[in-house]
């Protein structure tokens, strides 16, 4: 096994750290800019093989990432479920909204996901052809409780206030969201690896507002379900699970879950997640995402940090939330010349 991702995520302590960057493939790179042009919007983009492929391998051939992380969106699912789905432009993503059983009844299940989602399985064949040898290739899809709160709201909310509500208010039917999620996940990221995918990723952006009992029973049981079944499948397949804003949730999620590596974000310090996320596993994180838009000695000093703290465990560099689209492209090049070169410096 060459691939350094790879090697991280099967245990190994490497001397310098591999690197990826979640939403390395975006609006701050003016190579995206024009290639989503050229698509029309964000969703023909999504479900354009070549495009989105194209814009996947971009940050790649920019910057020279340890992996690639396929290009898609994490509501493609709930519209291949039926769900209608546009974009509005400076403001986000629009769902119908699933609040009754009769809405709940109208969404499939099973293979008929395949049939609105295989653009994303030939980008990710395109993928795995296109990418060097040496890059590994992230396949991903949302967690089924972060997936929720935009089905339930109809949009990104700031408090997942309607998923709550609808939790309180009629946990079967929420319960039953959930269990619909995690079954279509499951046959989502199972379709993306036959078609070439080494690692699986799976984000709970909204972990974080689970409180107690609720986390145990939305975020982390349905990352051990689908970890459990993939691996199942595909004997040997990393697994990566990002439950973003768990705080001291992230403490025993790797054993928890089965995943291999457990992601943080930058609202913990590095080395509080060396002391208690690390020592189960591989640790992804956790530069804070601000650093690509102000750059300077702050970005080569925290970078240092982040790489010192996780330094005696396995471990891939990655931001601690998605990169923005006011970032400075140049920042990003800093950021990987000081982990590839800098990695063992004093700050």
């Amino acid at each position: 096994m060459t691939k350094t991702i790879l090697r991280a995520l099967a245990g190994e302590t490497l001397p310098t750290p591999p690197i990826w960057m979640m939403r390395q493939a975006g609006r701050y790179l003016p190579e995206y800019k024009a290639t989503r042009a050229q698509a029309g919007d964000f969703l023909s983009l999504c479900y354009n093989p070549e495009l989105a492929a194209e814009v996947t391998l971009q940050p790649i051939r920019r910057y020279g990432f340890d992996a690639a992380i396929l290009f898609a969106d994490i509501l493609l699912l709930p519209q291949a479920l039926g769900a209608d789905l546009w974009f509005v432009t400076g403001e986000g993503p629009r769902l119908s909204t699933i609040t009754t059983e009769a809405g709940f009844d109208k969404l499939g299940r099973g293979e008929m996901i395949h049939d609105t989602l295989n653009p994303i399985y030939e980008t990710v064949k395109i993928l795995r052809r296109e990418l060097p040898s040496e890059t590994t290739l992230i396949g991903f899809a949302g967690a089924p409780w972060t997936v929720a709160t935009y089905m339930i709201a109809g949009r990104g909310t700031p408090d997942q206030g309607p998923a709550h509500a609808l939790k309180a208010e009629n946990r079967a039917l929420f319960e039953k969201i959930i269990e619909r999620l995690t079954e279509s996940t499951i046959d989502y990221l199972s379709a993306q690896v036959e078609a070439g995918a080494e690692v699986v990723k799976l984000f709970d952006s909204w972990a974080g507002s689970l409180d107690g009992e609720d986390f145990q029973r939305y975020a982390l049981e349905p990352a051990r379900i689908i970890t459990r079944e993939l691996k199942a499948r595909h004997p040997g397949l990393p697994v990566i699970v990002f439950p973003r804003q768990a705080g001291e949730g992230y403490v025993g999620f790797h054993e928890a879950t089965g995943a291999d590596c457990v992601a943080v974000d930058d609202s913990v310090t590095p080395e509080w997640a060396a002391e208690h996320v690390q020592v189960s596993g591989c640790v992804q994180g956790n530069l804070a995402s601000s650093h690509m838009v102000t750059g300077g000695d702050a970005l080569v000093a925290e970078t240092r940090r982040v790489v010192r703290a996780f330094s005696k465990g396995p471990h891939i560099f990655n931001l601690g939330h998605g990169i923005t689209p006011d970032a400075d492209p140049e920042n990003v090049q800093l950021m990987i010349d000081t982990v590839r070169e800098g990695a063992t410096q004093d700050a």
